[in-house]
């Protein structure tokens, strides 16, 4: 008996394309999930998102030389010159999917929302694979630059969980500080949940709570005032940072592709280590495969406050003691 592999693509797999799937897939409900997506993830929902992408690379012009001004020396003095120049980065889209293997009798259920049970899933997924790439890095592609908190680290802009987490978050040399020293301002800020009772937990010296107003009022997780992210999807990684804070307008993206369907009748879906998940015709089962494509950049021009491009980094993170 013949197998059809999804991952392969053969060109004899029979399918129902994205016209057959219509019926299945009404294009309000793709929207929906492009949309939870962005929810879903921290990244996508705080960063800047520009023009969606034409191509598989765009160039991002990046100002790297600031012009200077000078005085003349009397009026015989005489006037120099001076110059201003770009450099570019590149957005790399890269792809994005996940197969959700559905049994027919689901879908012969008429009255069962399976939209209701697959949406968030779908939403969760890309949610969290945006976030461990542009965060940490994790799983990212290899033209996709270095994760937020490795590239911090590498600029000097973090600070280990000291004693006194006000100071490592608010004094002079906390990560807002440091934010501030590559000449930019917190504009937001994301967290692993735990923080979340750290931050409770902070008290004056007459021991008031500073983040509380009281027992019964929700509390306002926000730093400097701007408000804290605390994704729930799984992507924070508690071992390599605590919080990362940083001017989120610098943390730019691009969509290539927005999210599309096939659903797939016959095939196997294979698991990383070639082993079969499951086989669609033996399991009854049908597969609808989601794909998207976009890409992401910091560009991080040089400012009159910070000129050395190496230490000059927009984000800075707390990281564990000893970390």
């Amino acid at each position: 008996m013949r197998k059809f592999n999804i991952q392969l693509f053969e060109t004899d797999v029979n399918i129902i394309d994205r016209t057959g799937a219509e019926s299945l897939i009404p294009e309000d409900r793709a929207r929906e999930i492009i949309q939870g997506a962005v929810e879903q993830s921290a990244v996508l929902s705080m960063g800047r998102r520009l023009a969606d992408m034409t191509t598989t690379q765009t160039q991002l012009p990046v100002l790297d030389a600031l012009p200077i001004a000078y005085f003349v020396n009397g009026d015989a003095g005489q006037k120099k010159t001076t110059k201003q120049q770009w450099d570019k980065k590149i957005i790399y889209a890269e792809e994005i999917a996940v197969i959700v293997p559905i049994p027919e009798a689901v879908l012969e259920d008429a009255d069962y929302d399976i939209w209701a049970e697959v949406r968030p899933r779908i939403q969760e997924a890309f949610g969290k694979v945006i976030d461990e790439a542009v965060l940490f890095g994790t799983g990212k592609p290899t033209h996709w630059r270095e994760g937020l908190v490795p590239s911090a680290k590498t600029a000097g802009a973090f600070k280990a969980l000291g004693a006194d987490l006000y100071n490592d978050l608010l004094a002079e040399g906390g990560t807002i500080a440091k934010v501030e020293e590559s000449g930019y301002f917190v504009t937001g800020h994301v967290s692993d949940i735990s923080m979340r009772a750290k931050l409770r937990g902070l008290k004056s010296t007459n021991g008031t709570p500073l983040f509380l107003n009281s027992m019964q009022q929700a509390g306002n997780y926000s730093l400097d005032g701007s408000a804290i992210n605390f994704p729930r999807n799984g992507s924070f990684d508690k071992t390599q940072a605590l919080m990362i804070s940083g001017d989120f307008g610098q943390l730019v993206y691009s969509i290539r592709k927005d999210i599309t369907f096939k659903l797939f009748t016959e095939g196997v879906v294979q698991n990383t280590d070639g082993t079969i998940a499951y086989n669609l015709m033996q399991n009854d089962m049908v597969a609808l495969r989601a794909v998207m494509r976009l890409g992401w950049e910091i560009p991080n021009p040089v400012n009159a406050m910070a000129k050395e491009k190496a230490k000059r980094f927009p984000f800075a993170v707390l990281t564990p003691a000893g970390a």
